[in-house]
């Protein structure tokens, strides 16, 4: 469905009229016509105008457009939902739940669980193999901030003290992967890298001595940071210009990261469509991803018995 406006106040100016805004995700979920979640009937679904719901007649059941996605059984309005799903798509550094909650009107709990939601929905699932640059960070607290005795834990040593590695591929024009790994040695780092590159292609590191012996199944060069930052088209700048990014949002928008993968996982959604997207579209493709994607509370807590988020 093409957008019909450019920015947040256009948006929320056009979200305002109720009816609008569920034919517009209505039509986001399904382009050619609704479909029963209950029993995936497409064919005899009447519209309840006075309750603004479907009724399927193969299964004589009643749905919302909120059913089978995040929204589900959720009491906050649409219009704020795409408030919410705007933000998270578009803000550069994140947007933490007590800056959604004032604008919103909600709690700061309820913007939480809101972003939780919306960022279930824009994780992408299953990934085709890429080739290109791998690059593994620390991301935690500054070393000149910590205590003296973590401090020189934190300069020296392969992991970092108290800190979370994080590894990350790109592929250049295309996308980029993070993920949080437990440690740095060899086994790990090169069992993610051959689970997610493909073999024979070329992939470009740092001096790490954990990327050793890559060459025999990768057309792998190295760059050494000590001498040079780039060498030709041997470098791992694209990257190393994904982890300002990502530090910036967890360093200046969220106090707390839990858990820590999703909120890599909404950083690398928006460096992703950077290029390829505008705000309004970025703001349509988060919406687009609702459908069989349901977050109950208990569940992103770990209340409920081995569902608990990774």
């Amino acid at each position: 469905m093409a957008a019909t406006f450019t920015n947040l106040h256009e948006a929320i100016l056009y979200f305002s009229d109720p009816d609008r805004c569920l034919e517009f995700i209505a039509t986001l979920r399904w382009p050619n016509g609704p479909i029963c979640p209950r029993c995936d009937c497409n064919k005899n679904i009447a519209f309840i105008n006075t309750r603004k719901l479907w009724r399927c007649r193969a299964c004589q059941k009643q749905f919302s457009v909120k059913v089978g996605t995040i929204f589900e059984e959720s009491p906050i309005a649409l219009d704020k939902w795409c408030v919410a799903a705007w933000l998270i798509g578009n803000c550069k550094s994140g947007v933490s739940s007590c800056e959604v909650a004032r604008d919103l009107g909600v709690t700061q709990k309820t913007a939480w669980f809101m972003l939780h939601r919306i960022r279930r929905a824009i994780r992408t699932g299953t990934f085709a193999k890429l080739s290109g640059e791998v690059d593994e960070s620390s991301i935690g607290g500054k070393a000149r901030n910590m205590h003296k005795s973590k401090r020189e834990d934190s300069i020296t040593g392969t992991g970092g003290k108290d800190k979370t590695i994080v590894m990350g591929m790109v592929e250049r024009g295309r996308e980029v992967r993070a993920f949080v790994v437990d440690n740095r040695r060899k086994k790990q780092l090169q069992k993610d890298i051959r689970e997610h590159v493909e073999a024979g292609s070329a992939i470009f590191s740092d001096e790490l001595k954990s990327y050793g012996g890559l060459g025999t199944d990768y057309r792998h060069a190295v760059i050494n940071h000590a001498v040079e930052y780039a060498n030709g088209n041997v470098h791992t700048n694209t990257m190393e210009n994904f982890w300002p990014l990502l530090n910036r949002g967890l360093h200046g928008t969220y106090n707390s990261v839990e858990p820590f993968q999703k909120y890599i996982d909404e950083q690398a959604f928006r460096y992703n469509t950077r290029d390829e997207l505008n705000d309004p579209e970025r703001f349509q493709a988060v919406l687009s991803q609702i459908a069989g994607k349901r977050l109950t509370y208990k569940e992103l807590t770990g209340k409920q018995e081995g569902t608990a988020l990774p």
